[in-house]
């Protein structure tokens, strides 16, 4: 009987159960030593040989007998005449047992004088100093270093038995396309199983990625049937979830049993773990997050039971720089972008959707919410999980604000210099609030003031008293994108897609309407919200709606006609002090560079001729 994946395993008994009903024995493979990088080692390895094998010189100088050097001092120099001429690496002849340098020594016709007695094996190096005969190398469950071939070899090894573990991975769904196949609408393109497949060799294993299998229980089964007998385990990705077409869990209890239909975790709540034969099947989540999450929190464990090496986790303390309320009893993972500021973590969230597939890109990070929480409050301290090196974290430059295409390139050009720059889209308002809260490097801003100025009376209002810089992006156009060239005072007349409250975009919307006498509640649409201007063109591309208001760039990127209302200053808000920062250097750098102006000249709508220009608020 298949189990509806609304009863739910908490990740924790997840594993347990996986411990508890396989023994998960891997197999062996024998290896050249020179092609063992990453693997592990299947039990001891022995060296063949005492290395070095004999006596070998440490210094270039005379072998000498110490009975022969007693005595010798300053006031007593001793002539040895019975001695060997011998160089750094070479054998120490049987009977001599000590080396005296050749700079302690002078040479005279009949021999050397010493004024120095020498010390048993003194400048000798001895049999077996590195490593003797039949010594241990490497002990069991060793993943193999660069710097342990260079011993293997060293030490007589040609070859080495490491363990094996060979994982399936077959991709299901109707609608799916191949990689490097057209894109068709209403199809995606399978991804999956090559982040699948990727996860599984950096852990080591093994990893057989087979063909596409349509919706179809038939060949399901007969897919699953092969890969269950080729491997020591399977993940099967997509089809565990609850559709009519989702056929996975059906297939595996009809060959073997369902363990667990659905694990109280967000993303990744439909997984299922079965048992065919004594081996694993994974049933993967279709969302390419939950997938990675099951990957992550699940398949790599499993690994580890076998005796492999998933990445080490290693976790930090920080600021979480957004409220994340999260519904008790199920434990959720959330993406992070994080980096240091003033001395401290802080971690911007990522979008939480589980088919949002570029915020694992953008992610450096990841925490938990625990079941038992209710969700996390803004600037809450929690431990995060870092995804990158931890340089990487602190090289990292959070900007927090306005989204332009245009910071994609700035991000580009720091990176060259070292510096990761991590954007989070939360609107004029929002990145000045995180400002205010120091949970960002830099807000970018267009906050169009009462005045007609930009930006400056939003600072002084929101941080008084601060001592705040702003750096000129560019001058750009703003004006409504549409595919009929609609003007400003047409939008009653059409179907409308906004920006966010709070955004520099819909502060310039409003007061233009105010201006012109226009009624907002008139607008249809005007209450559905995009998160960047690129959102905005996409969904007039798509006919999602027939109007809305982004940057020149956005509509020329989706090939829509666009009628200027407004040319607007898009300036960096940040604090004086971090203008002192070697990070904001670079990206203040990429900012005022010819490179950029002329990338901004070639995109359209932008004006550039304050690019780069600082003013002191």
């Amino acid at each position: 009987m298949v189990k509806r994946y609304l009863d739910l395993t908490s990740l924790e008994d997840a594993k347990k159960i996986i411990r508890e009903e396989f023994e998960l024995k891997p197999r062996t493979k024998t290896v050249p030593v020179t092609s063992s990088l990453g693997r592990v080692t299947a039990g001891p390895i022995f060296s063949r040989y005492s290395i070095p094998m004999t006596h070998l010189s440490a210094m270039d100088g005379i072998a000498v007998k110490t009975a022969d050097t007693r005595g010798a001092s300053e006031q007593r120099p001793v002539k040895i005449t019975d001695s060997v001429r011998i160089n750094t690496g070479n054998i120490v002849p049987p009977g001599y047992d000590a080396v005296i340098m050749i700079e302690d020594v002078r040479e005279e016709k009949d021999g050397y004088v010493i004024r120095k007695a020498a010390a048993k094996w003194q400048n000798v190096r001895p049999a077996g100093e590195d490593i003797g005969e039949y010594e241990m190398i490497l002990p069991s469950l060793h993943r193999i270093r660069p710097a342990d071939i260079g011993a293997l070899v060293a030490y007589g090894l040609e070859e080495v038995e490491t363990i094996e573990v060979r994982a399936g991975i077959i991709p299901t769904g109707s609608e799916l396309t191949g990689c490097g196949e057209p894109l068709k609408a209403g199809c995606a393109i399978e991804s999956n199983s090559h982040m699948a497949a990727a996860m599984l060799r950096e852990a080591g294993a093994d990893c057989k990625r087979y063909g596409i299998v349509r919706d179809d229980s038939e060949n399901i089964m007969d897919a699953i049937e092969t890969g269950i007998r080729e491997n020591d385990f399977l993940l099967v990705s997509a089809g565990s979830s609850a559709g009519t077409k989702d056929f996975t869990a059906q297939v595996i209890s009809k060959l073997g049993e369902v363990l667990v239909h659905g694990i109280s975790i967000k993303p990744a709540k439909p997984a299922i773990i079965g048992k065919i034969g004594d081996k694993p099947v994974i049933g993967l989540p279709g969302y390419p997050l939950a997938s990675w999450t099951i990957m992550r929190e699940l398949v790599w464990p499993l690994l580890g039971y076998y005796g492999l090496h998933p990445p080490e986790a290693v976790t930090l303390n920080a600021e979480i720089a957004q409220a994340l309320p999260s519904p008790s009893g199920t434990e959720e993972f959330v993406l992070l972008s994080a980096a240091d500021i003033d001395g401290r973590y802080v971690a911007v969230p990522q979008s939480r959707g589980a088919g949002v597939q570029m915020s694992a890109v953008r992610a450096n990070a990841y925490m938990k919410i625990s079941s038992r929480s209710e969700g996390i409050e803004t600037g809450e301290r929690s431990e995060i999980t870092l995804l990158a090196d931890k340089h990487l974290i602190d090289s990292a430059f959070l900007i927090t604000g306005s989204h332009d295409p245009c910071l994609d390139y700035v991000a580009d050009m720091a990176a060259v210099k070292g510096t990761n720059v991590y954007s989070c889209h939360v609107g004029s308002m929002g990145g000045i609030l995180a400002l205010k809260r120091h949970m960002c490097h830099a807000a970018p801003t267009h906050l169009l003031s009462p005045d007609g100025d930009y930006n400056t009376q939003y600072l002084r209002k929101y941080l008084p008293g601060e001592d705040l810089v702003l750096i000129c992006v560019a001058d750009r156009q703003q004006g409504i994108a549409s595919k009929d060239g609609i003007r400003f005072e047409e939008l009653e007349e059409h179907t409308y897609v906004n920006r966010q409250r709070g955004s520099g975009t819909r502060v310039l919307l409003d007061y233009m309407l105010g201006q012109k006498g226009m009624d907002s509640s008139k607008i249809s649409g005007y209450e559905r919200e995009m998160n960047t201007h690129l959102d905005v063109a996409l969904a007039i591309k798509n006919g999602d709606a027939e109007a809305g208001m982004c940057t020149l760039s956005a509509a020329n990127i989706h090939g829509l006609k666009f009628v200027p209302v407004a040319t607007e200053k898009y300036e960096l808000a940040m604090y004086a002090k971090t203008l002192e920062d070697e990070r904001t250097k670079i990206v203040c750098d990429a900012i005022r560079s010819q490179a950029f102006k002329d990338i901004l000249k070639g995109i359209g709508g932008y004006i550039t001729e304050y690019t780069g220009v600082l003013r002191y608020v």
